[in-house]
């Protein structure tokens, strides 16, 4: 339809790169334009960790062993944060109550937007890049690595680099089955197993599970609690 629909829907997560840097001016480009995104009440609650030194990208990956870390050009960590807010609120009182899940979602949804600004903004300068949630499960961890105050917490990070791979765009749910008009629409498992076949053929060779398969991986178990320890004790919990 138009130059911007068509960069959106040929997106396809980026893990092996270039040895091509991204310029200091082409950075700068892409962050200004993932901050351009909405934010609750304008209150931008967020922080970003530019990750450039071979050192530090090190550390991390021993933290969390993607190696798209390691091989990105910049990596981005995205940082709930409400400790910017703290410093505002003690400017008109003592009070401060940052805890709660209404307060994570704000910092985890303003940080969520900026970044898939900033994705976009990188594709269409020719970059690729991937989201890395697992920074969650090593919050403690990185929070000392990156000496994260109170009120902060880790949500992801964005490895992103000149692509040395490219695949085919990987097939998403049917319209249908997340669209509804009007009111909620609850579908019976054949909506599952379809897609399960749609990712297999779309897998091919390169296949180890079905997408229900992982879905039972993360949600058939226990969380993982890296992400909840961290917040109660950056008192956000």
């Amino acid at each position: 339809m138009n130059e911007t629909i068509d960069l959106m829907k040929k997106h396809t997560s980026v893990r092996r790169f270039t040895e091509e840097p991204i310029s200091e001016k082409g950075l700068r480009a892409i962050i200004d334009a993932g901050r351009a995104a909405s934010s609750w009440k304008n209150f931008q609650s967020y922080s970003i960790i530019v990750v450039r030194s071979q050192e530090k990208k090190a550390a991390l990956f021993d933290l969390v062993p993607q190696k798209a870390i390691r091989q990105s050009s910049v990596f981005l960590l995205f940082i709930g944060d409400l400790n910017r807010a703290k410093k505002g609120v003690c400017l008109h009182t003592d009070t401060f109550y940052p805890q709660g899940v209404e307060n994570i979602l704000i910092s985890s949804v303003d940080a969520s937007l900026v970044a898939q600004n900033t994705l976009l903004a990188a594709e269409s300068l020719g970059y690729g890049g991937v989201i890395i949630g697992l920074v969650r499960y090593a919050s403690r961890e990185i929070a000392e690595l990156f000496n994260l105050p109170n009120y902060t917490y880790p949500i992801f990070g964005i490895a992103l680099g000149k692509p040395a791979q490219h695949h085919t765009v990987k097939p998403r749910l049917p319209y249908e089955a997340v669209v509804f008009e009007e009111k909620y629409q609850e579908q019976d498992v054949s909506i599952i197993q379809t897609y399960n076949q749609v990712q297999a053929d779309y897998a091919g060779n390169r296949a180890t599970d079905t997408w229900s398969e992982r879905l039972t991986a993360q949600f058939a178990k226990k969380p993982n609690l890296a992400s909840q320890n961290l917040l109660q004790d950056k008192k956000l919990l």
